[in-house]
């Protein structure tokens, strides 16, 4: 017989079964106590916590009990069981949960006996479960299920006749307290769907389920039915949104990139430019060499002073030399100047005749 801690459990002559130590992996869910007998075979001797804390023989683990409704099954639950287990080097996890009828004593549960019983099943901290556990511990059920210890949280439990259901286990030197986890219970988790039941009733609506399975009436299954239609329309909107700022989110990208592009295209070419046709440039340059070349294709070429002189044919008469004299300003004009040029003039042709 296999374990819900791996290992393996072998049979004694008195048809009781009895842990075998082996592989720690979890391969199946934990038994329930009525349906093997109490795997403790060593002598069940009384225990100090002290003693315990020390550590016990293989074949004499301690026996830790824990109870509760556990109903929606959470972390809380589990943190719980996970301290009771770890109390002592070698413990053995017993958990009590109270059956349908006991619930009475806290509340309608969500999770009906049998489901609460699997989900405790299934805990890894979990060595074995007892079904429809009592609400006040016995010294016969303690004797039963050779309990050692009971963890439970500190807080007082009241019960009719009663104002802590743990009062003489306290007393008796077994009850080790575990610490509560804040911020999640079974009764935050009924608030918050109580307090959203519109939005889980729209959102159960919408995965097939029917009104009369809800206990909605007609008016509000219509009214459900048009807020997830107009739900859905939000939710196409607010999708459109997002898109369109995606889309002018890119085109802001790209006319960012063009425009540093096109700043850089224009620094180049008016680098280009002024290169080529600036004061000191390229063009000029190339202007000047050219009309250079121009002036000196059209001005005559000078022969050089030292080259001799040629040779003049004797038939040719050399040229005349011109005496330039020098200019001499006129003297400024006058009435009486301009008379005497007259007189001088006519004088001159009488002579001729």
């Amino acid at each position: 017989m296999v374990s819900h801690q791996g290992g393996t459990m072998e049979k004694d002559p008195k048809n009781n079964y009895t842990p075998q130590m082996g592989r720690k992996t979890l391969t199946a869910p934990a038994p329930f106590a009525d349906e093997t007998s109490c795997l403790c075979q060593a002598p069940h001797e009384k225990l100090t916590i002290a003693q315990a804390r020390l550590g016990t023989p293989v074949d004499r683990p301690v026996r830790v009990y824990a109870d509760g409704i556990f109903d929606l099954f959470h972390s809380g639950h589990a943190r719980a069981l996970m301290q009771a287990k770890t109390l002592f080097p070698n413990s053995y996890l017993l958990v009590g949960v109270c059956s349908d009828d006991l619930t009475k004593f806290k509340g309608f549960t969500v999770m009906n006996e049998a489901e609460r019983y699997e989900a405790l099943r299934h805990c890894r901290y979990v060595d074995e479960v007892i079904r429809d556990a009592p609400w006040t511990l016995t010294p016969e059920f303690l004797e039963k299920h050779k309990i050692d210890f009971v963890a439970h949280d500190d807080i007082p439990y009241s019960s009719a006749g009663s104002d802590d259901i743990y009062k003489h286990i306290k007393e008796a030197g077994m009850f080790v307290p575990t610490q509560r986890t804040e911020g999640i219970s079974t009764s935050d988790i009924i608030t918050r769907i109580v307090r959203d039941y519109d939005v889980y009733a729209r959102r159960n609506l919408q995965r097939g389920y029917t009104a009369k399975e809800l206990n909605v009436s007609f008016i509000n299954e219509k009214k459900y039915r048009f807020q997830n239609q107009v739900d859905k329309m939000k939710e196409k909107v607010k999708n459109v949104e997002e898109r369109s700022k995606e889309f002018v989110n890119r085109v802001e990208e790209k006319s960012h990139d063009l425009i540093q592009k096109w700043e850089e295209k224009s620094r180049e070419f008016i680098g280009n430019f002024l290169e080529l046709f600036g004061p000191d440039g390229a063009w000029k340059q190339m202007f000047q060499e050219r009309s250079n070349r121009m002036l000196h294709a059209l001005s005559p070429k000078q022969s050089p002073v030292s080259s001799p002189t040629r040779s003049r044919s004797p038939s040719r008469s050399p040229s005349p030399t011109f005496l330039w004299l020098p200019h001499k300003p006129s003297p400024p004009f006058s009435p009486k100047a301009a008379s005497a040029s007259m007189s001088s003039m006519s004088e001159g042709d009488e002579d001729e005749k």
